[in-house]
């Protein structure tokens, strides 16, 4: 007797499925579910799938993964959907931006099945209905943007298309999870104008980058032409201040020297014979006088009495025994200073006579 009932309920369900719908047996559906299993009262079902169970044409339950029980002839599976992550392409399509540019864009969609009951029941064929939601919504997106904004905004509009499409997949137990643009081609004159605006706005950068770099090349040398002229009027200046020490120190030096030869000659004026002494001095002075003449110039002054030697010493010994009586005393000459007189001009008797060598 059971085996009697196997045997009719196995005819049945081969029955059963060869009345299947043929769309649910293309190759396009195959995707979302397996072949449909027979109903031998034990089934065991893969994880991530979901069998939809109907009783007497009825929905009747979802089989879990595992182990489950049917009832021969009455229950019967019905559909067979993919809990996993599905990937579809999207098939390239024109759609014109907002600044009327037609653009030829594909992509890729990635969507999972939430509610089996709602995927099998709510639409006919799940592939085709969410391929064109996609599509649609892709064109109406696109309307709303310009053609540079597309390529700069492409995660916006994909986040723009997922939730238009989520909105009207609610009902269908499928739920979108993101959506990518592969390629967007645009006309041939198109892209010329496009390269030819990239060729131009490059141009301008470097037109612009060369102008700062000119200009910061002048900047440059003018900052450093004044530091040069800066150094330059600093070191000037510490030469200057440098000389002046200099000749003032040399200034003091030569009168130091001078005071200290005139306090020498003082006191060997001072000492015994120190009048024949300064007697020689002044005779070996008139005598080196005149090996130097005519050797600047031709033109001299020479006194009358040039060849007396003795006359001139004595004349000078006068001078000085006149000037060394008006002096102070030795002991005084330390704390009070020495004052020149002024010698008087020799009169017309005395002065020399000119005379010309050649």
């Amino acid at each position: 007797m059971l085996r009697t009932v196997c045997r009719a309920g196995g005819a049945l369900l081969k029955h059963s499925r060869r009345s299947i719908p043929s769309q649910w047996t293309a190759p396009a559906q195959q995707r979302w579910a397996s072949s449909l299993p027979m109903n031998t009262v034990v089934l065991f079902v893969p994880q991530q799938e979901a069998w939809v169970v109907e009783r007497m044409g009825r929905f009747h339950r979802i089989l879990e993964p595992g182990l489950n029980f049917l009832i021969p002839i009455l229950d019967r599976v019905r559909y067979v959907q993919s809990l996993k992550e599905i990937v579809i392409d999207v098939p390239e399509q024109s759609a014109v931006s907002l600044d009327n540019v037609t653009l030829q864009i594909d992509g890729v969609l990635y969507l999972r099945i939430l509610d089996p009951f709602k995927a099998s029941y709510g639409v006919e064929d799940p592939e085709y209905a969410v391929t064109q939601l996609a599509q649609t919504t892709m064109r109406s997106e696109l309307g709303k943007l310009t053609l540079d904004k597309v390529f700069r905004e492409r995660e916006s509009l994909n986040a723009n298309i997922v939730h238009s499409i989520n909105q009207a997949s609610d009902e269908w137990g499928i739920r979108c999870l993101r959506y990518e643009i592969k390629d967007i081609h645009v006309p041939p004159r198109v892209k010329e104008s496009m390269q030819m605006q990239v060729e131009a706005e490059r141009k301008k950068r470097a037109t612009v980058l060369e102008s700062e770099g000119t200009r910061e090349s002048a900047i440059n040398v003018a900052e450093g032409r004044k530091q040069a002229q800066i150094l330059a009027s600093e070191g000037q200046k510490a030469e200057q201040i440098n000389k002046a020490a200099g000749e003032a120190n040399a200034v003091l030096a030569k009168a130091e020297a001078k005071a200290k030869a005139i306090r020498l000659l003082s006191e060997a004026l001072a000492e015994q014979n120190g009048n024949a002494a300064a007697s020689l001095s002044v005779a070996e002075q008139y005598v080196s006088a005149f090996s130097n003449l005519a050797k600047e110039s031709n033109t001299i002054l020479l006194p009358s009495n040039t060849g007396d030697i003795s006359g001139m010493v004595t004349q000078a010994m006068t001078i000085y025994s006149t000037l060394a009586k008006q002096t102070p005393s030795p002991q005084t000459v330390e704390s009070v200073p020495v004052e020149v007189p002024a010698v008087k001009a020799p009169s017309e008797a005395d002065s020399p006579q000119p005379s010309s060598t050649q």
